[in-house]
């Protein structure tokens, strides 16, 4: 660290405060000249957010294992450790300006934000509470010079801002009081203009990025609320191939001087666009956008959650393991669970078609409207057109589809029933129902079928939700039947797929409405300034990218590196090795050239220009930005499943077997009866 004290010493005894970010932060050699300069190992879990303090002395950490870390990166010492009460990941954590950084603000999975006054004791740690976001809370901002109130983010779409003056703790979970603006898609990353803090900038998970002028905002409980916040949107940009494209935005940045911002979208890349363009109004506007649903390609495979064999400097893609001739004993355990569960899917999938291919004419069942036939994975969305359907209609999961006999009804044979199901409703970017189709017992009247139960997962983030479409409950036995209807758990199930299919056509009506609003406000469409590519973005939530000064542009990557562009031309100038796994958090320093950086590996990195030369290897780069392009490609419809999944579709599909062998017996059995007759 001795560069670095040397040049703090410099750029105190210079008559220019910026000088030293100026002519160091401005040059390509500084960035070559890189290197590791310290570790601190102040987690148990990976860490998934980084803060620095004003003065830059501190560094605040939070992580899986739910604990707060203060820790000072030069001498290395940790300085205070909180064991929140966060029952999950800690997503985001900021200290509070003004405070003497003795005060925090921190958001995780569970839905919590605490405000915690770390001088105080362990007890009396956590002043306040708010647990009004339904679902994971992502981000949490602070607004500059402002000591009272923070704004926050979540998967129930809401922008909530708290000021602890007014409303000091909130146990209402999914409250209205506190709501800025409701996006009603889900918002997992903001940012707020550095030199005008009146704009805020929102990521959603329908592929846009809105920027509001808080200053025509208010809620229900500063008394000034303004509605759902559709009134100050005063600029929407969207990637012209994202326009109808569910994808999450996981990270915003503005510039240093606010003229510009940054971008970062999941499976895709880096955008760098000008709030003041207006320029993509030519395009197709958003409210026309909406009359046509999405069409997302079929899912191509399951991964199994825990499975990071496809991240980290030693992930290979498919094509390069296989040309390489990769033993499978190289394989880890998880990946090979991973591509088994991916056949059998694949299989299933492919044997439903077949089944739905041989089915030319429906049966009577169906006409009626009792049972109608399983969509066919790839095939649109089953509530694509929702709104000319009846909302009062139950949408269970998957239906069996049955064929009518001489003899009476006779169910299809045991087997998978599939059904992709494709939202822009939160980050859930597909859902996979898999349900097993068992045979229906004798008392079943003709033309019902048994179904069996589902399990949906959806893609949320990659890898840290998982949506299952019924509560939990005790199983029941496999000799009790499969059918949905006339159960507990099956009744709950479809009034919840019931609830949930009239709430988004509610929702999508309204969304309609408040875009046909922004299209007569002329809200500003800004086109592409620049992209920036060579990364992968597919694996989590909170993948950061930021600016470095006025020249350079930063991003983790799934493949443990750190990538660094030229701001302006777009090119590669510096790859670092900084995970095994995943690089999600970026923190360059405010005032020295220093660089913060987190991932999946339980520490935190500190960067530091002491390479005595510049080090660049453009041939590796090269290598690696080859490899992330293939691998992108190959995981864009991957879905991350938990081990639950696992479980149930091998118990599924050894019940599926045992029926199969049952229908073997029964007909040689009766084909030898026909012999003896005979």
């Amino acid at each position: 660290m001795g560069l670095i004290w040397d040049i703090r010493k410099r750029s105190i005894t210079s008559s220019d405060s910026n000088f030293v970010r100026s002519n160091f932060l401005g040059r390509k050699e500084f960035i070559q000249r890189l290197r590791l300069d310290a570790t601190l190992d102040v987690h148990e879990g990976s860490v998934n957010s980084l803060c620095w303090n004003d003065t830059g002395e501190y560094i605040l950490s939070g992580s899986d294992d739910g604990n707060l870390v203060i820790t000072n990166p030069h001498s290395q010492i940790v300085k205070t450790v909180v064991k929140s009460r966060h029952c999950s990941s800690v997503h985001s954590a900021r200290f509070m300006p003004q405070t003497g950084d003795h005060v925090v603000v921190s958001a995780a999975a569970d839905g919590k934000i605490f405000y915690t006054n770390i001088t105080k004791g362990p007890s009396t740690a956590t002043q306040y509470q708010y647990h009004c976001h339904n679902g994971d809370a992502y981000k949490i901002l602070t607004v500059p010079n402002d000591p009272h109130s923070f704004l926050s983010c979540g998967e129930d779409g809401t922008i909530r801002w708290f000021d602890v003056r007014i409303s000091p703790s909130c146990w209402q979970s999914n409250c209205k009081q506190d709501v800025l603006i409701d996006c009603r898609r889900t918002v997992t990353s903001m940012a707020i203009s550095p030199l005008d803090p009146f704009y805020l900038a929102a990521g959603c998970s329908d592929s846009s990025v809105r920027i509001y002028d808080r200053r025509m905002l208010g809620t229900i409980a500063s008394g000034c609320h303004s509605g759902s916040g559709a009134a100050g949107m005063c600029v929407r940009f969207v990637p012209p191939h994202l326009v109808n494209k569910p994808c999450r935005v996981t990270s915003l940045s503005y510039s240093a001087d606010g003229r510009e911002v940054l971008a970062s979208y999941a499976s895709d890349y880096l955008y760098l666009f000008d709030p003041r363009d207006d320029t993509a109004r030519q395009l197709k506007g958003p409210a026309q956008d909406l009359k046509s649903e999405p069409r997302q390609p079929p899912v191509k495979r399951l991964r199994l959650r825990g499975d990071w064999s496809d991240t980290g400097p030693l992930a290979r893609p498919e094509s390069e393991r296989e040309r390489l001739g990769e033993s499978r004993s190289e394989v880890s355990l998880l990946q090979r669970i991973s591509d088994m569960m991916s056949r059998w899917f694949e299989e299933a999938s492919e044997a439903q078609s077949s089944r739905m291919r041989s089915q030319t004419q429906p049966t009577a069942s169906q006409v009626e409207g009792d049972s109608p036939r399983p969509v066919p994975a790839g095939s649109d969305p089953p509530w694509g057109d929702s709104e000319r359907g009846s909302p009062a209609e139950p949408a269970p999961a998957v239906r069996q589809a049955s064929s009518a006999g001489p003899g009476g009804a006779r169910s299809m044979p045991a087997g998978p029933v599939l059904s992709l199901h494709y939202s822009t409703q939160g980050t859930t970017a597909s859902t996979i129902q898999l349900d097993w189709s068992g045979v229906p017992s004798q008392t079943q009247s003709s033309g019902s079928g048994g179904t069996g139960r589902s399990s949906a997962l959806s893609q949320a983030d990659g890898d840290r939700r998982e949506d299952e479409s019924a509560p939990a409950q005790p199983r029941p036995a496999w000799g009790d039947g499969f059918n949905l209807r006339g159960t507990a758990i099956g009744e709950r199930v479809l009034r919840r797929s019931a609830a949930a299919r009239i709430q988004e056509i509610f929702r999508r009506r309204k969304e309609r409405r408040e875009l046909e609003e922004s299209e007569a406000r002329r809200v500003a469409k800004p086109s592409v300034q620049m992209v920036y590519k060579g990364h992968r973005n597919s694996r989590t939530t909170t993948k950061e990218a930021c600016f470095w000064g006025e020249r350079f542009v930063l991003s983790g990557s799934d493949c443990g590196h750190i990538f660094i562009w030229d701001r302006r031309s777009g090119e590669h100038v510096m790859l670092l090795e900084a995970d095994n796994h995943v690089v999600n958090c970026l923190q360059p320093h405010p005032y020295e050239p220093l660089l913060a950086t987190s991932g999946i590996d339980y520490n935190i990195k500190i960067w530091s220009p002491t390479e005595e030369f510049p080090v660049f290897d453009r041939k590796l780069a090269q290598e690696v930005i080859c490899r992330n392009e293939l691998m992108l490609e190959e995981t864009r419809n991957t879905i991350t499943v938990p081990a639950s999944f696992m479980l149930r579709m091998l118990a599924s599909l050894n019940h599926s077997f045992r029926l199969d062998q049952t229908e073997v017996d029964r007909s040689e059995g009766s084909g030898a009866e026909n012999e003896d007759d005979q």
